[in-house]
């Protein structure tokens, strides 16, 4: 099975190219996903999550994300230690995943993960599709889309290593900075370029 790696950065259109390479036939695993699963109602994950972080559990019992980000996204020391609880369980989940989907011969899987670089789960790859807009682009998407105000929108950008830090890395390079046609033509392109490699 060859695995690849979807990354880029917060607001950087990473979940279109994502839907793209399903609607194309990929079997894409999301990081994002896995990470809500592993905090759910009952998990062991949301019970060490909320004894490292008393008081971000809402009425119902679950997490509240909005509370959590609060206090990690401006923190670094606060952020690793969320990250030292939640990544070993999301890799543990992928990788039962993936050996699932090998089992029913899966030829490709694709792992879409915003942090796939900062957390070197490119090395292991056998290549990474970076999605990519300038950083001014990519501060005013994710402040119209989440209602920021620019120091807001800085301290979550500062979280994740630069986009153009993470080009080295990548095998293929989708710039998102256009228009939807124009991102769609050029998945399809890396798409095929995934499918040619067998």
């Amino acid at each position: 099975m060859k695995l690849y790696g979807l990354t880029g950065g917060i607001a950087s259109g990473k979940s279109t190219v994502s839907r793209i390479l399903r609607e194309l036939g990929a079997q894409v695993l999301d990081a994002d996903v896995i990470a809500r699963e592993v905090v759910e109602p009952g998990s062991p994950g949301l019970q060490a999550v909320a004894e490292r972080f008393p008081g971000v559990l809402d009425a119902d019992g679950r997490l509240d994300r909005a509370k959590l980000g609060a206090r990690v996204f401006g923190d670094a020391q606060e952020r690793a230690a969320l990250n030292a609880i939640l990544h070993p369980l999301i890799g543990q989940q992928f990788l039962l995943r993936t050996q699932a989907l090998a089992e029913l011969g899966v030829e490709r899987v694709i792992y879409d993960a915003p942090l796939l670089i900062e957390n070197r789960l490119h090395e292991g790859m056998d290549g990474v599709v970076l999605v990519w807009v300038p950083r001014e682009v990519q501060k005013a998407r994710l402040m119209g889309r989440d209602g920021l105000d620019e120091a807001a929108a800085e301290a979550r950008l500062a979280a994740q290593l630069p986009l153009d830090g993470k080009r080295q890395h990548a095998t293929w390079l989708v710039d998102n900075s256009g228009d939807l046609g124009t991102t769609r033509a050029r998945v399809e392109e890396v798409w095929r370029a995934m499918l040619a490699r067998g």
